[in-house]
């Protein structure tokens, strides 16, 4: 399938910030706290007598130019349901153009064939992130990303999944979860977003879940609130000194095995520096240079 030329590799996307649809004057404040990408929300934070008024806002902004706003994901609502169906209506019936779509409680790989042939059908390129938020998905993701129609990424949803599982709030009750969705999409070859952290209040915790997300494997992170979003980009955005050891690293790997600080540096370890910089959003060409 092709890709926009213009469009940001999703490997350099570390924060994503979540804005209601009804709230199209903040649509905008995403760039200017740097976030990412934006995702504009038609699904949970959308009333039920809102839903027109909302798909009609967001389809609106996502008819602009793709190099005049940030890379925007639109969360419909989920396709088994009536309003999920008017949402994808809507917009394949629309010019929006949104670089992903989100699909909500994603437990069948046949939501995402399904959606993907319907965009397909109306020449969108729109790639399709798989909402994981119930023991179902976690039990599908095997074959989620293993269908011919695979989604480009993986969100996690942990409030859903706690409910779901009747499991009490905390990094700890959801470790197996983010764990398993990692463990699955890198088995893919496709990226895991974590889920976003719900006490706006607290900054220091949102920091030390982002680094424990990080560390466990995650690619970047859903926020809630625009504040929410240094902080994201603090932890996931690669430091100067980070790049520069990344950069060294893969000039030791193009000669061979090697040593960089002490350290041997093999294949594995070029791996990790190419994530590095493919984070910093340094082009495949630029690596070495």
């Amino acid at each position: 399938m092709a890709v926009h030329k213009l469009r940001r590799s999703i490997l350099s996307l570390k924060s994503w910030l979540f804005t209601p649809a009804t709230k199209a004057d903040r649509f905008d404040r995403a760039a200017e706290v740097h976030a990412d990408a934006l995702i504009i929300d038609l699904e949970d934070a959308i009333a039920l007598p809102d839903k027109q008024k909302a798909r009609t806002a967001a389809l609106q902004y996502l008819g602009q130019p793709a190099e005049s706003r940030l890379p925007c994901a639109l969360r419909i609502n989920a396709p088994v349901t009536r309003t999920g169906i008017e949402d994808l209506h809507s917009l394949l019936e629309s010019s929006a153009a949104p670089d992903y779509i989100i699909l909500p409680k994603c437990d069948s790989p046949a939501f995402i064939s399904m959606v993907r042939a319907l965009l397909d059908q109306a020449a969108k390129e729109t790639e399709i992130i798989a909402l994981i938020e119930s023991a179902k998905g976690v039990e599908a993701l095997p074959d989620i990303v293993s269908s011919d129609v695979r989604p480009v990424a993986l969100l996690f949803g942990a409030a859903d999944m706690e409910a779901d599982l009747g499991a009490k709030t905390g990094w700890e009750t959801m470790l197996f979860v983010r764990s398993r969705i990692i463990q699955v999409a890198a088995s893919a070859g496709i990226l895991a977003v974590d889920s976003p952290f719900f006490d706006i209040a607290d900054l220091d915790g949102l920091k030390r879940e982002t680094k424990a997300a990080m560390d466990l494997g995650f690619h970047s992170k859903a926020a809630i609130h625009p504040k929410q979003i240094s902080v994201i980009n603090e932890v996931f955005v690669p430091s100067a000194e980070e790049i520069a050891e990344a950069r060294q690293i893969l000039a030791v790997n193009q000669k061979g095995v090697g040593t960089v600080d002490h350290q041997m540096v093999d294949e594995a370890v070029a791996r990790k520096a190419r994530l590095t910089l493919h984070r910093a959003g340094i082009a495949a060409a630029d690596l070495i240079s």
